[in-house]
């Protein structure tokens, strides 16, 4: 098989379209000598706000501290419990550890990789505080369900939008018990703001990225804003009067400034993934022992991820590599199996099957139909 040389991802030529937009705005922070908060990070969570449709944005310095953060600000305190998924980054239950809390794992679909709602009541108990769904892959979670839950017993919502920057929501819970008045009520709004919070990551790879690390925060609650903004900047409203123990966690002026260029731009890059997804998903409609992700109308695929059933999935993914096609394992192992946790939870069937099932192809908006092609016929070749 020949050399084809097609990355998991390129960010060179993302970089390329928008070359002289980001060096302008470097720049002008490099002329302002204003490099850390200050009026640039203002501006861009004014305007992320205003894309979100939130109240309150707030610049932190990375996705985990956004998680960490935020689930402060709720007010989740040592021994309350936080009900996730197992399939996702550490991150997503490093965060509620970090804050002293429990993390308690409630399994996933297997069509949306996401947390399974209909789990989500049997896991309850009079210490749970709160619940953490995680957009998976781009793809928004069931919503409507998760918020009725939480409505019921009194349980505040933290969004993990890591990896769904951009995604919005259309009642995409299929079979759920929330009424369809819960779901129209939601459709179209953006991941970070349905929930009580909102954590998204700009880690140069996601379909928002800096040129570093950087986080925000997002909510419609005045408390929780006034909160985190405090906790930011080491617990303190005023230099030198902290109240609290905080965090050194403020996004820099020049990583503000990239994603300000780049938050113009994000609508046309994630409508650029769903075409990739499109292809991708017709290619390998007929392909045997490859299940597609599903493709909601929210979706803004930053990985696209399939299930291979009935084959060895890390024996494929070394002969693609080897043929020069990017692919990547997200997630071998799920949250509740990592070294940290192992024993201390009950088994997650669902999650342990897709650790062995998943694999990310190529996926970034300026990918190709050729190199789309040359992905889908590499895999069915070695599937055969």
């Amino acid at each position: 098989m020949s050399q084809i040389n097609i990355p998991i991802l390129d960010l060179k030529s993302q970089y390329q379209g928008i070359k002289d937009e980001i060096q302008a705005a470097v720049n002008q922070v490099l002329e302002s000598g204003q490099f850390i908060l200050g009026p640039v990070v203002q501006a861009f969570e004014t305007d992320v706000a205003n894309y979100l449709g939130v109240k309150h944005a707030i610049g932190v310095n990375s996705g985990t501290d956004a998680l960490v953060i935020g689930l402060r600000a709720m007010g989740i305190l040592p021994g309350d419990e936080v009900i996730t998924t197992p399939f996702s980054f550490f991150a997503t239950a490093e965060s509620i550890s970090l804050v002293g809390a429990k993390p308690v794992f409630v399994d996933i679909r297997p069509d949306t990789f996401n947390i399974d709602p209909n789990l989500i009541e049997a896991a309850i108990t009079p210490k749970t505080k709160a619940i953490m769904p995680v957009h998976l892959y781009g793809n928004p979670a069931a919503m409507a369900q998760i918020l009725a839950i939480a409505a019921k017993h009194k349980l505040k919502v933290i969004e993990d939008c890591a990896q769904a920057f951009g995604a919005t929501y259309h009642g995409d819970c299929v079979g759920c018990s929330c009424d369809q008045a819960a779901k129209e009520s939601l459709t179209g709004r953006y991941v970070g703001s349905m929930g009580h919070v909102g954590a998204f990551s700009f880690f140069p790879t996601k379909n928002l990225g800096a040129y570093g690390d950087g986080g925000l925060i997002t909510t419609n609650d005045d408390e929780i804003a006034d909160m985190a903004r405090m906790l930011r900047v080491h617990g303190a409203k005023e230099r030198y009067k902290n109240l609290m123990l905080g965090y050194n966690s403020r996004l820099d002026a020049m990583q503000a400034a990239i994603l300000q260029v780049k938050l113009r731009h994000i609508d046309d890059w994630n409508s650029k993934r769903r075409w990739v997804a499109e292809n991708y998903s017709r290619l390998l409609a007929d392909v045997e022992g490859v299940i597609a992700p599903v493709s909601s109308a929210g979706h803004v695929f930053h990985q696209y991820t399939v299930r291979l059933v009935g084959c060895d999935r890390d024996r494929v993914k070394q002969t693609l590599m080897d043929a020069g096609i990017g692919a990547m394992v997200y997630y071998p192992i799920p949250q509740d199996k990592l070294p940290i946790y192992l024993g201390e939870y009950p088994a997650n069937p669902v999650s342990d099957q897709l650790g062995q099932e998943v694999l990310s192809l190529p996926m970034w908006p300026e990918l190709s139909l050729t190199q789309i092609q040359q992905v889908a016929s590499c895999l069915q070749k070695v599937l055969q």
